[in-house]
């Protein structure tokens, strides 16, 4: 069995070693606030350490109270970074809170009243209670899925907070002997050793946090129009195979917008491609503005749009696509000067069980309503029915009704 200064020596070490690699995280992603106090939380945690050993140097109980604080600092700070990573707001004052009557118990239970069960059992719940506080977070979805690195940290945090909870009875009941940490003996070299390596894997469950949090924002952006910050056509295929294949299984309509914005090739001649490109994002905020929380608005190529609008009728997509209407006229009739004004045509189609799963036939659906408000005067919407006419040479009612409005 090893020795216990020698743990003590590898536990500082392998903290340090934790520090360094969580600087070098902290420093190539900024962004990543939970790095500064995971950072933190490593340095600190090899100062305990290093203060904790002190103990074997002095004949003084001094060492093991500045240690063991720092230590539940050092475990407060890592409780940080988890919130951080959620970004939930942390609490220095909760920090101080915890930090401090812990150091009140020890000094208590060190100076006042010299008992080794009680100070086991304050130091027990000083470095538990912060790990407890972030096990909702580790352990639950967040934004409907599941971070594999949080789930290891979790477990993780469980069964460092197992341990503690065994030291503290065990040292309450006086079952099994001696348990300082510093004492050597089975008894307090085993519990060093594990804690070392549950510390090692708990930081490598947070680099596996890190690690996933990065890779879903490279998969976002690859979702992501560049200009308008939007969905792109990846994006919007996926989402629309997405609800074909829901639509298939419910039966529920869901309908699609497409959108071409009117002369958009003379504004990128007449007054260049910066101002085409302004053109666009503001095209997309004030069509952001008319849409329901769900539906997904996409940049496909050029000065053509998608949106798509679950759960949502025909009727209910001429609506949206007048309101859009609305908005870019209101905006057109406030341009002065060098205001570039801008116009769209709209196409509306509604999912149906002759679609299924194929979600080009609903985007031919929507751009053959697009045609036809482009053949009918442009700046205006018109809708795909699919459904025969009434007499032949006529449109049917629903169809003609709803260009009228347009």
């Amino acid at each position: 069995m090893l020795s216990v200064p020698t743990l003590w020596t590898a536990f500082v070490v392998n903290f340090l070693a934790l520090g360094l690699i969580w600087a070098y995280v902290m420093r190539s992603y900024p962004t990543l606030e939970a790095a500064r106090f995971w950072t933190a939380s490593a340095f600190v945690a090899a100062l305990g350490a290093g203060l904790a050993m002190l103990r074997m140097a002095v004949d003084s109980l001094l060492p093991l109270l500045a240690g063991g604080t720092v230590l539940i600092f050092a475990a407060c700070l890592a409780a940080m970074g988890i919130k951080r990573f959620y970004d939930q707001p942390v609490s220095w004052r909760g920090t101080a809170l915890i930090t401090g009557l812990s150091f009140a118990g020890l000094s208590f239970f060190i100076v006042g009243y010299d008992s080794l069960p009680m100070r086991v059992l304050i130091y027990s719940l000083g470095q538990a209670t912060p790990l407890a506080l972030t096990l909702k977070l580790l352990l639950s979805r967040q934004d409907g899925r599941v971070n594999h690195g949080a789930r290891l940290a979790g477990i993780v945090a469980l069964f460092i907070i197992a341990i503690y909870v065994v030291r503290a009875g065990g040292s309450l009941l006086h079952i099994g002997g001696s348990f300082s940490f510093i004492d050597s003996g089975p008894v307090q070299s085993v519990p060093v050793l594990v804690l070392m390596f549950l510390s090692m894997s708990w930081n490598f469950g947070f680099l596996l946090m890190a690690l996933d949090r990065l890779r879903n924002e490279v998969a976002d952006l690859a979702l992501l129009d560049d200009l308008t910050g939007v969905g792109n056509r990846r994006h919007l295929l996926q989402r629309l195979a997405e609800e074909c294949a829901r639509s298939e299984r419910s039966g529920e309509p869901f309908s699609l917008l497409v959108i071409d914005l009117d002369g958009f090739k003379a504004i990128n001649d007449t007054h260049g491609h910066a101002a085409g490109d302004a053109c666009l994002q503001h095209f997309t905020l004030m069509a952001q503005t008319r849409l329901r929380p769900g539906d997904m608005l996409a940049r496909t190529g050029g000065d053509e749009f998608c949106i798509v609008l679950p759960a949502s009728t025909l009727r209910e997509g001429a609506m949206i696509a007048r309101r859009i209407l609305d908005v870019c006229r209101a905006d057109a009739e406030a341009c002065v000067g060098a205001d570039v004004p801008i116009a769209a045509s709209i196409g509306v189609a509604q999912w149906s069980r002759e679609i299924g799963v194929f979600s080009e036939r609903l985007i031919a659906a929507a751009d053959h309503a697009l045609y036809a408000a482009k053949k009918e005067g442009k700046n205006r919407y018109a809708v795909h029915d699919p459904s025969p006419p009434l007499a032949p040479g006529f449109e049917t009612m629903p169809d003609r009704a709803l260009r009228k409005q347009a």
